[in-house]
Order: C-alpha cells, then structure tokens, then sequence
C-alpha cells in the first residue's frame, strides 16, 4: 500500500509546485527552466549550521525572475518529510507554503495563520531568523522543520543572488 503513495505523493508535489510558482511569479514570467544552485564545499558549513545535519544533494534547483527565488524544500518533521514552497525577494521571505503535508499530527503547520508569521522575515546575525516564531501545541517537530526550511531559503536567496551578479 505505501508503494502505490509514493507516486501520488510525488504527483501531489509536481502539482503544488506549479501552483506555487504560478503564485509567486507572474504568469508570463514563471520560469519554466529551473535554475541550479550547486552545494560547494564553502556553502555546506552554513547548511549544516542550519539543518543541523548534512545533506547528499550536490546541487538544489530554484526558480528565478530579478530578485525573487522561488524554494521547495523537504524537511522532516517528526518522521515523514514536509514539502514547503519559500519565495524570497530582496533577502526575506514573501511567501511560504505547505505544499505536501505527510505526518500524522501537526497539520497546523499549514495555517495562514501560522505562515502568515514568516513574511517578511530575513536572516540575522549567526543564521537566524530576525524574529521569533510562536510553536504551535503538539507541532513541535513540525514548526522547527519549518523554522529550518525558511532559514535555509533565505541563505540558498543570499547564495544564489551572488551567483546572479557574477561575471
């Protein structure tokens, strides 16, 4: 039975992911061709500090128009990934959204009201969040996964907007 959700799993998050992206861009500007932000040895330390883990990608795919990155990131929660969509422009985040939800308990984590607290965050000093973001009861896992997603987007915008002024 859990074989036959994986596929509707990925399908659901192909789908959400274009939702996503026809949210945050334009409609005649979403990129189709995502663009490849590749993990160097200089910009794993700083995954590392904010995942608390490495990770085996050696390069993540974003989405791009001037300044604005469009993310979709996958975090565990408690046991199951979170598929989020983070959309930074000018370094904080204008939009974010549970795009697959796959744990059991949590759910709240999907909330407007709760991602409504990530707009317009940006990174502070030593990779955190320049504010603070209230926990949800029973979410723990799941609002810390989140913390971490939002994060990392905006240390992958950072990254990848250097990449974008580059020679």
């Amino acid at each position: 039975m859990l074989l036959w959700a994986l596929p509707a799993a990925a399908a659901d998050a192909e789908a959400e992911t274009a939702r996503f992206l026809r949210e945050v861009f334009a409609q005649p500007a979403v990129p189709v061709v995502p663009e490849v932000l590749w993990l160097t040895a200089e910009l794993r330390p700083a995954v590392r500090a904010i995942l608390g883990r490495d990770i085996s990608a050696a390069r993540l795919h974003y989405w791009r128009v001037g300044h604005r990155t469009a993310w979709v990131l996958d975090e565990v929660g408690k046991e199951m990934p979170i598929t989020v969509g983070i959309a930074v422009d000018d370094d904080r985040i204008e939009r974010m959204r549970v795009l697959v939800y796959r744990e059991s308990r949590g759910w709240e984590v999907q909330s407007p009201n709760f991602l409504r607290q990530f707009t317009g965050a940006q990174l502070g000093d030593k990779q955190q969040l320049d504010r603070s973001i209230d926990g949800i009861s029973g979410a723990t896992l799941s609002v810390r996964a989140m913390t971490r997603m939002a994060k990392l987007a905006l240390r992958l915008h950072q990254e990848a907007m250097k990449k974008a002024v580059a020679p």
